[in-house]
């Protein structure tokens, strides 16, 4: 998982609520278990309506989405935040999130930004002309206009953010804590160990008659 500090630039301006995950990826893109190409299904109902906010090249590529309440609701799919980090979708600003999404968008590297819903209005407002920046070593979103949006996340959530560590990242730091333990419990119990345990069967089986 790439490792994420600081997630600056265009926003897609959109504020909509109770926008569920059947939105962000329709059902018949589920069949695939890349995470790579699910980009070009996200928002998919959205981006059939004329002048819709995904296709207008102003936000094109934007690394922030600025949404309503109760984001990411509906099914528990992955894949919606798949299809969010396949487009570009670094950080996602809204008043509250689906505790599944928020979970699922830790997991995959994209930071879920909890503010007030005057906070997201304004913001709304901002991006459709400036930047935004959303910072995890100062915990605020601010704009190039003095606003500063202070936000809460979780200290185990973001110190994997900002380290990169997905759950495999996790196992591997610890690499050095496991070698040595299954040293310790192959000098302690070699018959529960592979290799010691298949020899001890064949030697066990030789012997009978």
């Amino acid at each position: 998982m790439e490792a994420v500090t600081r997630v600056s630039g265009v926003a897609y301006p959109w504020g909509a609520k109770n926008v569920d995950t059947d939105v962000i990826i329709p059902a018949h893109w589920l069949k695939t278990i890349k995470r790579s190409g699910l980009g070009q299904g996200a928002f998919e109902t959205v981006r059939a309506q004329p002048g819709n906010i995904f296709d207008d090249p102003r936000y094109a590529g934007a690394p922030i989405l600025i949404a309503g309440d109760n984001f990411g609701c509906g099914s528990s799919r992955e894949h919606a935040a798949w299809a969010l980090g396949d487009m570009g979708v670094r950080a996602v600003i809204a008043p509250s999130f689906s505790d599944i999404f928020s979970g699922n968008a830790f997991k995959n590297g994209i930071v879920p930004v909890v503010l007030s819903q005057e906070a997201v209005d304004r913001l709304v407002e901002v991006a459709k002309t400036d930047p935004v920046t959303v910072d995890l070593e100062t915990m605020t979103v601010t704009t190039p206009f003095q606003d500063r949006f202070p936000f809460e996340l979780d200290a185990f959530r973001r110190r994997c953010l900002m380290e990169g560590l997905d759950e495999v990242g996790l196992t591997l730091a610890k690499d050095t804590a496991i070698s040595k333990f299954e040293e310790l419990l192959d000098e302690e119990r070699p018959w529960i160990m592979g290799e010691r345990a298949d020899a001890g069967i064949a030697v066990e089986g030789a012997g009978r008659t």
